[in-house]
């Protein structure tokens, strides 16, 4: 199957199109403004839904309202707007509804600037919304992982019956890369009992989807039930790449990475090792649930780890709490829309 040149905002559609979505509801921001576009043309030659939602409020309600019919539905964002989707991002974890949220991160806090920034992973996976939730957060790398994680996104979103986030930044959704389309079919409807679904009560018990848990020792019971869920995603759904780990038995540093980062760490790891250095890298595909276990049995067989963000310093928070005391960990980061470069990865790998 031959490769097509796609941007990386327009790989997420095409992605999410090919899983088989059926209804987009979107509103206008930068740097993922050409999600909308191309979904306002691509969906409307299929005959499915598209919306531009008059607020992000808006449309994440949307996405709430077309879930409990059991279409597939989908939102996207960048930065702010993701704020402002996090009460109803709640009401589907809440709920056990499922939905797939995109946030093509901008610079912040406030409204920082359009350039690419990795500074929303403490709301990606600590919960950005209230109370206690847990989503799937995807991490690609490029164009091609974004085409690959939209369409995995709804199978897993279906299955766990809980909403994904897919966490790309403005340089991921901006740049252009050769993308090969899958030739699997979209998801099949049948595929994961649908027991949410308020189609009409003929033939069976009423069913009732809601959040608002009264009664004494219900909404605990829903939490337990919950926290059971996420215990079974952690179990089963981490994904990670581990690149020269193993080829030898002790390591001078491991990078730790996600996202377009972790591109620029795999050059510097290059570098390094054409001059002599043992240099791994360690690529977290799931921001949550996070590979803690992997980095806990590597950060045996190095010296230091390097954790290296587009931010002040998130994700090392979680590196720390997998190595503990088994080696020292440093910390590398370029706030507000800069990107890292390999020199100074190199520099501070020396």
């Amino acid at each position: 199957m031959k490769k097509i040149l796609m941007q990386g905002n327009v790989a997420l559609c095409e992605g999410a199109i090919a899983a088989g979505l059926d209804a987009y509801f979107g509103y206008p921001i930068t740097p993922q403004n050409e999600v909308a576009v191309h979904m306002s043309r691509r969906m409307r030659e299929l005959n499915r839904v598209f919306i531009q939602a008059e607020s992000e409020i808006a449309a994440i309600n949307m996405v709430f309202g077309v879930s409990i019919t059991g279409k597939r539905a989908m939102t996207s964002s960048s930065s702010p707007g993701i704020s402002l989707k996090q009460e109803g991002i709640s009401y589907l974890c809440g709920c056990e509804l499922p939905g797939v949220i995109a946030n093509i991160q901008r610079g912040g806090p406030g409204l920082g600037n359009i350039s690419g920034s990795q500074g929303d992973y403490f709301q990606a996976v600590k919960g950005g919304g209230h109370g206690d939730y847990r989503m799937i957060t995807l991490a690609p790398a490029s164009v091609q992982e974004v085409y690959d994680f939209a369409y995995l996104s709804f199978d897993l979103t279906e299955k766990y019956h809980n909403p994904v986030l897919i966490l790309m930044d403005g340089y991921t959704g901006q740049m252009m890369e050769p993308v090969q389309r899958t030739d699997r079919p979209p998801i099949p409807a049948k595929k994961y009992k649908k027991d949410w679904v308020l189609d009409g009560c003929k033939g069976r018990e009423p069913r009732k989807i809601r959040s608002l848990l009264m009664n004494e020792g219900e909404l605990e019971e829903l939490n337990w039930k919950l926290k059971k869920k996420y215990d079974k995603i952690t179990d089963t759904e981490i994904r990670v790449e581990t690149i020269n780990t193993n080829s030898v038995k002790k390591l001078d540093v491991i990078l730790i990475a996600f996202g377009v980062a972790s591109r620029v760490c795999k050059g510097a790891m290059n570098i390094a090792r054409e001059k002599g250095k043992k240099v791994g890298l360690i690529r977290p595909l799931t921001l949550w649930p996070f590979p803690y276990k992997t980095i806990e049995k590597l950060a045996k067989k190095t010296k230091k780890i390097l954790v290296v963000e587009m931010n002040l310093g998130q994700m090392v928070e979680d590196v720390k709490i997998a190595v503990g005391d088994k080696c020292k960990v440093e910390f590398l980061g370029r706030p507000g829309g800069s990107i890292v470069n390999q020199d100074e990865i190199f520099s501070k790998i020396k």
